[in-house]
């Protein structure tokens, strides 16, 4: 399995049978093999996350697929483009079929796909997606993360931690092959609270870093902290856009 963090909250996985791509908005997209379906996954509305850019996909790349979020519009889908959508809302799950032969997109299944996604109920706006293919289980957090700020009452900060508790239990114990998970320095002295929960609660092999605003800093920092000592070995050291992993 290769990943490449493309920027932000975007990363490319590379799967022998199909492609992924979460919460394109901006970035270089390396070269990846035209033949294979395309997933492209948007987890909800906000501009960081998604962007009318990736409709442009189905022009260069016949085989893709759309999971968007229930909170994106798709008014301004043509009915064409619709067909190649589909949308979910919290606490959904959905299957897909791979081609039969060696062209084709994913297409809808009633169960039992080769392709299977999850959503869970973001503590901002719309989905986190969990996905599973190919024996690979791929998680990517979209906004789902314990956003304690400084300036909320204590109240609102932790009603936010019950609620990304409860949804973060829900995989608690599961194995997670690939996450991409918020750390976000804006946080201040709390922007390690709901990457370090997850840690914690799901078996996790390889872990990267997500909506650091361009401050990869606070990886290092995260890592150097005693916290993180059970499973910083397991964090990926991302220092730049496009950088490329490969996994098992």
């Amino acid at each position: 399995m290769k990943i490449t963090y493309i920027h932000h909250s975007a990363f490319l996985v590379e799967l022998e049978t199909v492609t992924l791509l979460f919460d394109y908005t901006e970035g270089a997209l390396p070269e990846f093999e035209n033949n294979k379906p395309l997933l492209v996954f948007a987890s909800h509305r906000h501009g960081d996350h998604y962007s009318e850019k990736i409709l442009e996909f189905k022009k260069i790349h016949e085989n893709t697929r759309y999971i968007l979020s229930a909170d994106i519009g798709r008014r301004r889908l043509s009915k064409e483009l619709l067909k190649d959508v589909t949308a979910m809302k919290p606490d959904e799950r959905q299957d897909f079929r791979l081609p039969g032969g060696s062209s084709g997109g994913l297409t809808p299944a009633d169960g039992n796909g080769d392709v299977q996604v999850l959503t869970f109920r973001s503590t901002d706006e719309g989905v986190a997606f969990l996905v599973k293919a190919e024996g690979k289980v791929i998680y990517h957090a979209g906004d789902l993360n314990n956003w304690r700020w400084e300036g909320e009452p204590d109240s609102w900060n932790d009603s936010m931690a019950k609620k990304y508790s409860a949804e973060v239990d829900k995989m608690a114990g599961m194995h997670v092959d690939a996450a991409f998970l918020p750390l976000d320095p804006r946080q201040g002295g709390a922007f390690l609270l709901g990457f370090d929960e997850y840690m914690r609660k799901v078996h996790m092999s390889h872990a990267f870093p997500m909506h650091c605003w361009g401050d990869f800093s606070v990886i290092k920092r995260l890592k150097d902290m005693d916290i993180s000592e059970p499973y910083r070995d397991r964090i990926a050291d991302i220092r730049k856009d496009g950088e490329s992993f490969e996994i098992g």
